[in-house]
């Protein structure tokens, strides 16, 4: 194996290629500020649409560009819960004779854990 090596290379130690002849992408330097006061700069290219929002480095906090404006928040619809996709197909006054008809069944016996119903039918005996 240490026939096939490359003698002065190491592992992604560096690079072989060469830089001339090679255009590199016109870029911009975006500045923010975070409202800790931590000022940063990101490097972008210069065609990209700048966000007006980006974490802070330093603390995780939301920074605003500084030559930019606070973007307006969007309006979000409220998150469905079960409850209210269970009243899109039932009733209030359904739902509360189901649930009187499932306890009336579970009162007696008739569904839920066995462990639950274990002790009515049987007596213990006494010494």
């Amino acid at each position: 194996m240490a026939e096939r090596t490359l003698r002065g290379a190491r592992l992604g130690g560096q690079s072989f290629e060469d830089e001339r002849g090679i255009e590199f992408a016109a870029r911009q330097r975006v500045a923010y500020v975070c409202a800790s006061g931590h000022e940063f700069e990101i490097p972008m290219a210069a065609e990209a649409e700048v966000p007006p929002l980006w974490e802070c480095p330093r603390c995780g906090s939301e920074a605003l560009a500084r030559d930019g404006e606070r973007p307006q928040p969007k309006v979000e619809k409220p998150a469905r819960t079960h409850w209210d996709m269970l009243l899109e197909r039932r009733s209030i006054k359904e739902l509360e004779e189901i649930l009187a008809e499932r306890l009336e069944l579970l009162r007696g016996g008739e569904i839920g854990p066995a462990h639950l119903h274990r002790g009515s039918g049987s007596k213990t005996k006494s010494a």
